[in-house]
């Protein structure tokens, strides 16, 4: 089993941190970690973080000095997982929203020959549970959205990822600017315009029950913006 590490960004998650970071401990294969990035949360989550370090050998904590989005934060963490020999990077949600009982269906995915497994809300087998109208709508139109403009992925908006570590190293972090869930969609982008197998994968995605969730209108309006953005850049470089 090649080195597994999974990466878990965390802003006030107190209540979901511990029972996210021990059920991802009965799916870890051997000798992988989680790791835990915190944007200096305000109740406390990094303290939390701090305690389970001490006593679980397989995780750790990189903490960031404030709140300065998901996309950087994730690209901390990628960095770090990268510079301590990951050779499999995954991605998932804290607050109970992806299953962690479905990585193992990431990992295998990618053992079986694709670069990127992706969890998939939108392909046959997957769905979402506890949504309103207005999220729904909003996640499905995403995803069309994405799906017209930019690349034929069902789900590109979505979160629960697992990459090899040669996707992560061709795609160019350092200049991803994005900060809110069109990373999730430009680092897609990116690694399909680099030639990458990737594939989805069924999940169930359940709404939190608890915390509060982090989608604002800034973040929607990012990716209107940003997604054609994009398809004009890949334009104009085959110019």
């Amino acid at each position: 089993m090649p080195h597994v590490v999974i990466c878990l960004p965390t802003y006030n998650e107190r209540e979901n941190l511990e029972r996210m970071v021990r059920a991802l401990g009965e799916v870890l294969p051997e000798g992988g970690n989680v790791l835990v990035i915190d944007d200096d949360s305000p109740d406390g989550t990094g303290k939390i973080a701090d305690r389970l370090a001490v006593e679980l050998p397989w995780m750790d904590v990189l903490h960031r000095p404030a709140k300065q989005g998901l996309g950087r934060a994730y690209v901390d963490g990628f960095r770090r997982a990268l510079a301590d020999g990951a050779e499999l990077v995954l991605e998932i949600d804290c607050d109970f929203s992806h299953d962690p009982a479905d990585v193992p269906r990431l990992i295998t995915a990618v053992e079986k020959g694709a670069d990127l497994a992706l969890g998939s809300r939108y392909v046959p087998g997957g769905g979402t549970a506890n949504w309103g109208l207005v999220r729904r709508l909003l996640s499905r139109g995403a995803s069309i959205y994405t799906r017209l403009l930019l690349m034929p992925i069902h789900d590109a908006t979505g979160g629960f990822k697992c990459f090899r570590r040669r996707v992560l190293e061709a795609i160019e972090l350092e200049t991803i600017d994005a900060a809110g869930y069109v990373f999730q969609i430009e680092t897609t982008y990116r690694a399909l315009r680099k030639g990458f197998r990737v594939v989805e994968v069924p999940i169930r995605f359940v709404d939190r029950t608890e915390g509060e969730s982090k989608m604002s209108r800034a973040i929607v309006l990012e990716a209107i913006w940003k997604v054609p953005l994009l398809r004009l850049r890949a334009l104009t470089r085959r110019v």
